[in-house]
C-alpha cells in the first residue's frame, strides 16, 4: 500500500509502497518483482537519496551475528541503529569507530553514506573499518566483498547510496574504551581566522567539531565555538563514576510535538538563538568531563527535531573545500551572511587524507548548514554550488535534495567509473533513486 514518506529533511515528499523483511527468503521474493526499488534504513538522510516509487525498509532485518569482545569485531544485519548497537557493545568496553551526529541512522545506511564524524582527521570514515559485506545485487545474487575481494563493488557500495546492491550482513572493527564518558574542551573563537588556528592547533585530538554564527558580521564574522574530545580514561573521572565507568547514559529525551510555523525561522530568531549559544559560554575555555551522548549527539535528545523548520521541510546543505580554500569558505560565509539565510546549525569540522572513488570526504574543510525551504531557496544555492566549484569542493549526496547532475560530475572526478560500476551490478537499473534519476546515475526503465 502506498503512503507518504520523506527523508529527514521532510523535503521532498512522495508517495511509495513501502515493503519490508525479516527473513531472507522474504528479501529474496521482494527483489523478484518487476518494479525497481531502493534500500531504505532509518530515513536519516536529508534529501532523497533513499526514496523511490517502491523501497524495501531494511529496519526488522536487525539482528547481532557475532561480537568478538576480545578482538572488538561486530557483525550484524544491515537494519540495525547505531544506539542499539550501542547498547550492546558500550558496557563491554568498546564504542563505534566513527558515528556521525545521529545514533538514529542503521548500519546499512551508515555505509551506503559512508558516514563521517568527528574524528575523520585521525580515522577516517566508516568504510575504513569495515572487514566485509553482504549484498543482494537487482539479480538475487548474493555477493560478499571487502577491500581486498569484489574490491570495485566495496568502493562502489561505500557512499554510492544503495545504488550497487541491498547490504544485508556487515562485519566492522570496534574502538576499545575503558569509560563511556568524554574529556571535553570547549573554546571561543571571536571570528573565523581564530577558530582555523584552533583547529590546526589542537589537530592531535581525535575529536573535533565546531558551531558558527554564520550571520555575524564585521570583526566578529564567523564567531565560533570549537568543541574537542578524548575517550575519557578511568583516571580521568572521579570516584563516583568509577563504581560504573561503562555504564550507559540515561534516556532522556523531548519530543517537538509539532510543526513550527514557517514565519518564526527569519534572520532576527537566528540571530537571537546564535546570540544566547555563543554567549552561553562565560568563559574562554571550559574543560569538563560528560557522558558520550551530549558529546557525539546533542541533538537526538529532542526527538522529531526537524519539525522546528516547518511544514515545508528543509534542505541540509554540506559541501567540502580543500585546505588551502580557506578564501572560498570565507567567501560562502559572506554570501550567506549577505543573503540573510543563517542556519540555526552551522557545524564546520576538517577532514583528513581520503582519496576514494564516490566517498564525500576529502582532505579539508566540510561545512553543513540548514535552510528551512522558501521562496528563492533552491536558487540560492546554486549560486553557493558555483562558489564551491570554483573552489574545488564538492556536495555530500546523503544531504543533497536538489543538485544538479553537472555539479555532481565537476565535483567527483571518477563519477564515469563508479557509473561504470553501477553498470556492472546493477545493469537494468533495478535498484535506483528519485536522486539517481535526478543526477542521471540510473536511468528509469
Amino acid at each position: 500500500m502506498k503512503h507518504q514518506i520523506a527523508n529527514w529533511g521532510n523535503y521532498p515528499v512522495m508517495e511509495s509502497d513501502e515493503e519490508s523483511f525479516v527473513f531472507a527468503e522474504q528479501l529474496d521474493e521482494l527483489i523478484r518483482k518487476d518494479d525497481s526499488f531502493i534500500p531504505r534504513g532509518n530515513g536519516r538522510c536529508y534529501g532523497d537519496a533513499s526514496l523511490s516509487e517502491r523501497t524495501i525498509s531494511t529496519l526488522k532485518y536487525d539482528k547481532i551475528l557475532s561480537f568478538d569482545v576480545d578482538k572488538g569485531i561486530f557483525e550484524c544485519q544491515s537494519g540495525i541503529t547505531l544506539d542499539q548497537v550501542l547498547i550492546v557493545i558500550v558496557p563491554k568496553g568498546w564504542f563505534l569507530p566513527v558515528t556521525p551526529g545521529t545514533k538514529f541512522i542503521t548500519m546499512g545506511g551508515a555505509v551506503g553514506s559512508d558516514v563521517h564524524g568527528k574524528n575523520h582527521h585521525i580515522d577516517g570514515s566508516i568504510s575504513n573499518h569495515i572487514i566485509e559485506m553482504d549484498l543482494v545485487l537487482g539479480s538475487n545474487e548474493v555477493i560478499t566483498c571487502s577491500p581486498n575481494s569484489h574490491a570495485d563493488l566495496f568502493e562502489a557500495t561505500c557512499g554510492g547510496m544503495g545504488l550497487t546492491g541491498m547490504i544485508t550482513r556487515l562485519k566492522f572493527r570496534l574502538k576499545k574504551i575503558e569509560t563511556s564518558y568524554i574529556r571535553q574542551k570547549q573554546i571561543k573563537a571571536e571570528n573565523l581566522q581564530e577558530l582555523i588556528g584552533l583547529f590546526d592547533e589542537h589537530n592531535s585530538y581525535t575529536y573535533s567539531v565546531a558551531w558558527i554564527d554564520c550571520l555575524k558580521k564585521g570583526k566578529n564574522f564567523g564567531r565560533s565555538i570549537l568543541m574537542l574530545g578524548e575517550h575519557a580514561a578511568l583516571n580521568d573521572i572521579d570516584e563516583e563514576k568509577k563504581n560504573e565507568p561503562l555504564k550507559l547514559p540515561k534516556n532522556k529525551q523531548l519530543t517537538f510535538p509539532f510543526n513550527m510555523p514557517s514565519w518564526l525561522l527569519n534572520t532576527f530568531t537566528v540571530k537571537a538563538f546564535n546570540f544566547l549559544y555563543y554567549t552561553k559560554n562565560f568563559k574562554k575555555e571550559i574543560n569538563n568531563i560528560v557522558s558520550y551522548e551530549p558529546f557525539f549527539y546533542p541533538l537526538d535528545a529532542v526527538l522529531h527535531w526537524n519539525r522546528m523548520y516547518g511544514k515545508s521541510g528543509f534542505v541540509q546543505y554540506q559541501f567540502v573545500l580543500p585546505l588551502d580554500a580557506k578564501d572560498g569558505l570565507i567567501a560562502i560565509l559572506h554570501r550567506i551572511s549577505d543573503e540573510g539565510l543563517g542556519s540555526f546549525l552551522a557545524v564546520l569540522k576538517v577532514f583528513g587524507k581520503q582519496e576514494s572513488m564516490i566517498s564525500f570526504p576529502k582532505e579539508g574543510y566540510t561545512l553543513a548548514l540548514d535552510f528551512p525551504v522558501r521562496t528563492g531557496l533552491l536558487s540560492f544555492l546554486d549560486e553557493l554550488d558555483a562558489l564551491v566549484l570554483k573552489y574545488n569542493g564538492r556536495l555530500y549526496m546523503s544531504k543533497d535534495a536538489r543538485m544538479k547532475p553537472e555539479v555532481l560530475a565537476a565535483g567527483y572526478p571518477e563519477l564515469e567509473k563508479f557509473k561504470a560500476i553501477i553498470k556492472k551490478y546493477n545493469p537494468d537499473g533495478k535498484i535506483r533513486s528519485v536522486q539517481s534519476d535526478r543526477l542521471l546515475l540510473t536511468s528509469p526503465n
